[in-house]
């Protein structure tokens, strides 16, 4: 399965992949669902993926392409004039290829799906951060929808509604993006480290931080350890229930 963040505070972007597409007994899997696009001082942008992994393969490798020579290779997201366009052409891209797979008579509603987190900026406009549906069509981040989560969403999404601040430091943001990840591995063994972080703060156009959490790290560990004895303590601090 998957796991994914983006993230958008007032002085830039944070974004947060696992790197898990198979578990089992047998069966565990590694890819990289991070994906990074830039043209050095102009521009940056970050792909997130969930999904079937030969659908998000082949639109990252088709983009990949593209941006080998933009100015030939069009429609190139390193050729769009805004980041709205960006969006629009990733989700074309998603929507052609499952569709292509669809014409080989498989169901690529179950089979096909792909959901994409992108966000960046270009010089001389804002950061901006959009997630794309399979259909390729497309919601921007809002003050009212700050982050977008892609994958599995559920067992992270509570901290992250409760923790999340637009001005917070970006120290604080990677902090509550390990409390959720952490938590969504607790629950879901289809989640797992090695997570990869990346930090695009505004008007920089590359990252101030991109690096790749390991199993032996010792700050996630820290986390780790400290959020589930600060969650025992606040449970028995809770006043206790009286059985008449």
């Amino acid at each position: 399965m998957t796991y994914c963040v983006g993230m958008k505070l007032d002085s830039g972007l944070v974004f947060m992949s696992d790197t898990r597409t198979n578990s089992g007994v047998d069966n565990i899997s590694t890819f990289r669902k991070m994906h990074v696009f830039s043209k050095p001082g102009e521009r940056f942008i970050t792909i997130l993926t969930a999904g079937n992994l030969a659908t998000t393969q082949a639109v990252i490798s088709l983009l990949a392409e593209r941006a080998k020579a933009p100015e030939d290779r069009n429609p190139s997201i390193l050729a769009a004039p805004s980041m709205f366009q960006v969006a629009q052409i990733v989700g074309d891209l998603l929507r052609e290829t499952i569709r292509s797979r669809e014409m080989t008579g498989l169901d690529a509603e179950t089979t096909f799906n792909a959901t994409l987190i992108v966000g960046g900026q270009i010089k001389g406009m804002e950061p901006r951060l959009f997630m794309i549906y399979p259909e390729g069509n497309f919601i921007e981040a809002s003050e009212d929808t700050p982050f977008f989560q892609i994958g599995e969403t559920k067992y992270g999404r509570p901290i992250l509604v409760r923790g999340f601040q637009p001005d917070m430091s970006f120290e604080s943001a990677v902090k509550l993006l390990m409390v959720s990840f952490d938590s969504t591995m607790a629950a879901n063994l289809s989640v797992a480290l090695p997570l990869d972080m990346l930090i695009l703060p505004r008007d920089r156009f590359e990252p101030m931080q991109q690096r790749r959490i390991n199993e032996d790290d010792a700050y996630f560990n820290r986390i780790s350890d400290s959020w589930s004895a600060a969650l025992r303590n606040a449970f028995y601090s809770l006043p206790d229930y009286v059985i008449d």
